[in-house]
């Protein structure tokens, strides 16, 4: 069965020969498989699949001679280049291969990094690429300059990037899946496969009811009878052999055993293990958020010595010195900034028995008198010194340019603490149904469809119930196996929060309590309750479509006070300001009564891996379940009027 026109060199016609260099440029691939690459979540479906993008970072320019490095963050994967020279027009040339959903993610945020400080790297200008919009140009890809914008100023540009970026359709990633495993077992570089070259492929898919059958698969591909077995017969023969008997088992280059019976997903994975398609140099991968990736070596020294890890789930929340949560806007992981000696400091005192001891022998008075104290601080004229440090330690997570007044308005740290926003800066999603549920608050949210799945995923004080979040002059009757929603603020956030229903709010009830740190660090203990022991406010709220909606505001370390803007009898409108908390971290939750309400399966699959989401006020939170008649609940208008 011919070797064709597909010939063996002479000294290295063996087998041996042939798999020895078949081995060799395996391991030349292996080095940018996606072992390397970081998680790469599975594709939902075909319907979904756009295309694999090739970024590429060319060069830049920045405004003062440094080392550079850059970092691309897409959904929950995070790569970054290699260190320029010392200058300030670095060039890079590194590449990445991205898999783009139409309703995954999409947006790729770019962030260029300063490298020649000992302790961390300096974040010093981002922009952001819709991958969308570029398979929308229906165009090769063509270079484009962006502009590099201030983490802290995000309307002060920077710099620029020289970037190129081309998505590959769905067609195209299956002819050149073809493409690229024909170039790695022919030997010769003629394009075609001999009978010896495709015996090896058959061999290297780990099927070995296929390698049997190589003479007849040889047979079946060469459809023009040339003896040899081209790109495009070959792509063939895989899609046909698909529908019948899959020929491939395990992925040649990283080794991965493959779900058979799911083309996309398997024509995806190889096309990814295979080169990155340029020969540019392929970016670092296998890091969850830019700031892991640019990490200096003091650093990252720093952060093993707090016995930290990056990763998501319980275990950030318990033992680690960074906090990853995911950004619902841009649909990536991002990394909550927190000073390394307060997590210690937690971690001490509510993750020990130790700790435990010390708040049952006067920590809790001891937080009391700091965060009172604080307080009055945070209100002096001369706490107005500490606004621009707070801004620069936070600079790529407050958006000057949202704020209503400028910087010099504030007089007190408090008054830039509790700031207000534009207008428009954030939008009520579908502002005229009721039955839509928002998110009350820029926050960190968990989401629950009962209080068990909480304690199972997140809260794992041992005292926690609804009863005793909402204190005894509450009845929870109606509340038990409802609904449980978590918005944590920290301290960089806006710190208002927002009604998420429409109706009418019943009452107010004050419970007295500590004022334990609601960090993840502390929610996550089981030695304390911080939900059902912190001071905090709750409200009850008549609506329409959802029943009796309980809107629990809770203080925490530092929080000199909450104070609410609505009061008992108001009729109020979701999206509306309801409150805002003084200076510190605080959290509201929200518990709605049982199947009233259809939370969005992404906060709930997030939450469900006890991982964060990052939302902004007004984003949709839910939906009503039920419809008005069997909620027993009395339409809004006639509320209303009652009132």
């Amino acid at each position: 069965m011919g070797n064709g026109s597909s010939k063996d060199g002479d000294g290295d016609s063996s087998s041996s020969g042939r798999k020895s260099r078949f081995r060799q440029r395996l391991r030349f691939h292996r080095g940018h498989s996606r072992q390397d690459s970081g998680p790469a979540s599975l594709l939902k479906s075909a319907d979904d699949f756009a295309g694999i993008a090739l970024l590429t970072l060319r060069s830049a320019e920045m405004r003062f001679k440094d080392r550079w490095l850059a970092c691309v963050s897409f959904g929950e994967q995070t790569f970054r280049t290699a260190i320029s020279d010392h200058t300030d027009k670095p060039t890079w040339n590194s590449e990445k291969k991205l898999v783009l959903e139409r309703n995954g993610p999409h947006i790729a945020r770019i962030s260029v990094f300063e490298t020649n400080r000992i302790s961390k790297n300096n974040l010093v200008g981002y922009c952001e690429l819709d991958l969308l919009e570029v398979l929308g140009k229906d165009s090769e890809s063509e270079s484009e300059v962006l502009n590099l914008l201030d983490p802290s100023k995000s309307d002060e540009v920077v710099g620029t990037i020289l970037v190129s970026c081309s998505v590959e359709d769905p067609v195209e990633t299956e002819k050149s899946f073809a493409r690229r495993i024909l170039s790695i077992v022919d030997y010769n570089e003629d394009g075609k496969l001999s009978f010896s070259e495709f015996s090896d492929l058959m061999i290297a898919f780990g099927n070995h009811l296929a390698a049997k059958k190589k003479e007849e698969l040889f047979e079946a591909a060469d459809v023009n009878g040339d003896g040899v077995v081209c790109m495009d017969e070959l792509a063939a023969l895989l899609a046909i052999q698909h529908e019948k008997e899959p020929l491939v088992n395990c992925c040649p280059v990283c080794g991965d055993i493959l779900n058979v019976s799911d083309k996309l997903n398997t024509v995806v994975h190889l096309t990814l293990c295979f080169d990155e398609g340029s020969g540019n140099q392929v970016m670092t991968g296998g890091f969850l958020t830019d700031k892991q990736a640019s990490s200096g070596w003091m650093f990252k020294l720093s952060e093993w010595a707090h016995f930290s890890s990056y990763d998501i789930g319980l275990n950030y929340g318990s033992s680690a010195s960074n906090i990853v949560v995911f950004d619902r806007r841009t649909k990536r992981l991002v990394e909550e900034i927190i000073d390394g000696k307060i997590v210690l400091s937690m971690r001490a005192i509510y993750q020990s028995k130790f700790g435990l001891g010390l708040i049952d022998t006067g920590a809790k008075e001891i937080l009391q008198s700091i965060s009172e104290k604080h307080g009055r601080k945070m209100n002096s004229v001369e706490s107005a010194e500490d606004i621009p440090k707070f801004l620069k330690f936070f600079k790529d997570q407050i958006n000057m340019a949202e704020v209503k007044y400028p910087l010099e308005h504030f007089k007190t740290f408090n008054e830039f603490f509790i700031r207000e926003l534009k207008p428009c800066a954030r939008p009520i999603a579908a502002m005229e149904h009721d039955n839509i549920a928002v998110c009350a608050a820029d926050s960190r949210l968990m989401a629950f469809n009962n209080v068990e799945d909480s304690t199972r995923f997140w809260v794992k004080g041992k005292k926690f119930s609804v009863q005793g979040l909402l204190g005894n002059e509450i009845s929870s009757s109606s509340f038990e196996g409802g609904s449980l929603v978590i918005f944590r603020l920290a301290p960089q956030d806006y710190h208002r929060f927002h009604l998420p229903v429409t109706g009418i709010i019943e009452q107010f009830v004050n419970i007295p309590g500590c004022l334990f740190t609601v960090n993840p660090i502390a929610v996550n203990s089981k030695y304390c309750n911080v939900f059902t022991e912190n001071k905090r406010v709750v409200s009850i709220i008549s609506t329409e479509h959802f029943g009796k909606v309980a809107f629990i505001a809770i203080g925490a370390t530092m929080v000199g006070s909450i104070t609410f803007l609505k009061q008992e009898g108001d009729c109020v409108k979701k999206g509306d300001q309801f409150g805002y908390f003084s200076f510190g971290g605080s959290t509201v939750i929200c518990v709605f009564e049982k199947d009233v309400i259809d939370i969005d399966n992404d906060l709930l699959e997030n939450s469900s891996r006890s991982l964060e989401t990052l939302v902004s006020v007004g984003m949709k939170l839910g939906v009503a379940a039920r419809k008005q008649a069997e909620t027993g609940i009395p339409n809004l208008e006639k509320m209303v009027l009652e009132a």
